[in-house]
Parts: structure tokens; sequence; C-alpha cells
């Protein structure tokens, strides 16, 4: 069985919160157009109205009682939501289809995000689609996310060189000064405040080349106007992106030298 539930947001107001708990709240139908809006459109509407409107889709008062269906849509969200039941049968059939129709429906509705996060973020939507199954697989995936920057971690925390090159490209700042312990402490902390960012950095092909660029800037060999990078008064890349592709560019390979020669200079 599948089930979600639809929240609202939560209420504020001068009355006490035990007042505004127990209002009803109500989602209602909305015109898109000059037709309300609908959940379904063409035959998947046909597949699940037909049991809702009680006629087959070519009897002749089927669009009028499509069309009042869904104009008369609306949905009371107490406090503690309304639990939908989703499911579908093997044959794609709904096994609640005023449930399904209802869900689908909140779907498009302009006031309904779908999650709390992307309500929170709109002062427009009221609502939100608690899905329980997918916040279970988004908790899931970062944990894993959270072990796979874990391990790769461990991985290169033997390698002290590659760390100051991660950790430079993370914070944009001069890793030369810390030591090796200032490091991996200062590492642990961004792995562990973001592991995506930290394993897209770290797992980066181009993470030699990019953290070069990043050096070569902060000690003034490149300046960076805008996303813009430029050597004397050539740019060389509209962004950092470009700007790898300038570095692993065979072609460009006596001016990165050249780079490469005054950077030590100043070391």
């Amino acid at each position: 069985m599948k089930k979600v539930y639809i929240r609202r947001k939560e209420l504020n107001g001068y009355l006490p919160k035990e007042i505004l708990s127990t209002a009803r709240i109500s989602i209602g139908s909305i015109y898109v157009g000059r037709q309300p809006l609908k959940g379904f459109e063409d035959e998947e509407s046909k597949k699940h109205l037909r049991r809702i409107l009680d006629v087959p889709p070519d009897h002749p008062s089927w669009p009028a009682l499509e069309k009042n269906y869904w104009s008369s849509m609306s949905l009371k969200v107490p406090f503690e939501g309304v639990e939908l039941d989703i499911t579908l049968d093997d044959n794609g059939d709904a096994v609640n289809p005023q449930d399904y129709a209802t869900f689908r429906w909140c779907q498009r509705h302009r006031q309904v995000a779908t999650s709390k996060e992307e309500m929170d973020k709109s002062s427009h939507k009221k609502f939100y689609i608690y899905d329980p199954q997918e916040d279970l697989i988004k908790s899931n995936n970062k944990i894993k996310l959270s072990k796979d920057a874990d391990k790769e971690f461990i991985k290169i925390s033997s390698d002290a060189d590659k760390m100051r090159r991660v950790l430079r490209v993370l914070t944009k700042q001069n890793t030369d000064k810390m030591t090796d312990m200032e490091i991996e402490n200062t590492l642990y902390g961004q792995k562990s405040s973001n592991p995506g960012l930290f394993l897209k950095v770290s797992l980066d092909k181009n993470l030699d080349v990019r953290a070069e660029i990043e050096e070569l800037i902060e000690r003034g060999v490149l300046r960076k106007i805008g996303n813009q990078i430029i050597h004397e008064d050539e740019t060389i890349g509209s962004d950092m992106t470009d700007t790898i592709v300038y570095f692993n560019n065979k072609k460009n390979s006596g001016a990165v030298n050249a780079m490469r020669a005054k950077l030590k200079t100043l070391a």
C-alpha cells in the first residue's frame, strides 16, 4: 500500500496555538484559463474517473460531469494532515480512485508544494505533499553519501598534498602555512558539513589543475574579474571550467609553463 499525506503550513496569528491547530483549512478548486484545474488529462481521465463518475467516457454527459467534478474539488486539511491511499494495482488502476484523483490534483495545484522545504521557500505555497517512502529514500541516500565521503576521506588522508589541494579548492584559502594536522581537521569539518561537495572536489579528475589555478589567482599571477580569469592582458577563460580547458590544451603549454615559473619565484 502506498500512502502520502497532504499537510499544511503552520498558521500564525494572535489566537492560541490550540485554537489555530483546530482550524480546518481547505485547498479549493482553481481555474486554468476557462477550465478548472484537472488532476488527469485525456486517457488517464477516462481510466480513473469512470469509476468515480459512474458513467463511461463515451456517455453524452461525460464532459459536463468531468468538468463539474474538478470545479467542485476541495480538500479540507486539518492540523494533522490528510492521508491519501495512492496505491495502483498491477493493471495501473487506483485502489482508491477518489484518493488518487485528489493526489494528482494536489500535485498540479499552485498552492501545493512537493515538499515542506519547497513550501517554506514560497509565500504562495500553503500546503505540501509528504511521502514517507520518498522521505525514507532521501534519508538513506544521505547516509550513503556520508559513508562514501568517509571512505574517500580515509583514502586521501594518507596523501597530505592531495588533502591540501582539496581544501584549497573547497575553501579558496591559502593552505601553505597550515600544518598537516590543521589541514586534516579543517578538511574533516568540510567533509562533515557538505559530503556531496567534498566528494565532487576530491574525485574531480581536474583537481590538480583546478587547485593550481586557484593558487595562481591567490598569488596574483592570474586575476579574476567576475567569473573571467585573466593572465596579463589576455582573458584565458570566461570561467573556471573554460580556464581548465585552456590549461589542458597542449597548444597553451608555453604560456602555462611561464605562469608556473613565475609562481615559483613567488614561493
